[in-house]
């Protein structure tokens, strides 16, 4: 019959419910979902409904069971963006000033929407990420700085409530990981600019908490025009080291 209500299937419904909070970034890649019988609770339906939806979510390569246990959320959103750049990145070396200036444009929006859009369980993340970054930023680990530096950036992305820009942001996070540690480490000998750097994640911290979106879009702008200006002169400072070193090499083996 034409006019035929159609009842959505549980496992439909369940899929669709995990599905969307793999969209939104309540879980995220590498997330591990709770216990079959924890979550069939939490979800209200029979764990046969919840084994079927998450096969439908495998299926779609958005979930994968791993062997000895577990269900983890895959990085299917992302891998096809980020695959293909990441290894061009390593051969084109100019491409870091695209990406960066691309970042420039993605991070400023949301910044903005954050400043508008935050809830207060995103400004209560965002307090915490904050609070890492300023933690780590007193210490000499460049790779711990380098992970709170991309949460904090991802919780502002999450945080402009635009999927796009939420995934879009952890991928370019990704791909600039490599970049985002060389500058640190760059940078980690010279005080002045590791207080800069700090100054400027705080700016965009409290234009988003404040709600001022022109402000938190001028201080995120600000901030990766600082890191395009730092990463092309970390380049260069590796560059005069390996071919000081090459040179180095070449007097010893002819003498």
């Amino acid at each position: 019959m034409p006019n035929k209500v159609q009842v959505q299937r549980i496992s439909d419904a369940v899929a669709s419910t995990l599905e969307r909070r793999i969209l939104e970034g309540s879980l995220k890649p590498g997330d591990r979902l709770p216990a079959e019988r924890e979550l069939a609770l939490e979800l209200g339906v029979s764990r046969p409904s919840l084994r079927e939806a998450i096969q439908k979510l495998a299926s779609k390569g958005m979930l994968q069971s791993r062997q000895g246990g577990g269900t983890y959320v895959t990085a299917a959103l992302e891998k096809s963006f980020f695959d293909p750049w990441q290894e061009m990145m390593g051969s084109y070396p100019n491409l870091r000033e695209d990406m960066l200036e691309f970042r420039r444009m993605i991070e400023g929006q949301a910044a903005e929407w954050a400043a508008e859009r935050a809830t207060e369980a995103d400004l209560l993340r965002l307090d915490q990420a904050f609070g890492a970054l300023q933690t780590a930023f007193q210490s000499d680990d460049t790779d711990k700085r380098s992970a709170v530096d991309i949460a904090f950036h991802q919780a502002i992305g999450d945080a402009s409530h635009n999927v796009l820009i939420g995934h879009l942001s952890a991928a370019l996070l990704r791909l600039m990981h490599d970049n985002i540690r060389l500058n640190l480490g760059e940078l980690k000998s010279v005080p002045a600019a590791s207080r800069l750097l700090l100054t400027q994640h705080e700016a965009i911290y409290r234009a988003i908490r404040d709600s001022k979106p022109q402000a938190a879009r001028a201080a995120a702008e600000t901030h990766i025009d600082f890191v395009r200006e730092t990463l092309a002169h970390s380049l260069r400072s590796v560059a005069r080291r390996e071919t000081a070193e090459r040179r180095l090499n070449t007097d010893f083996s002819t003498s």
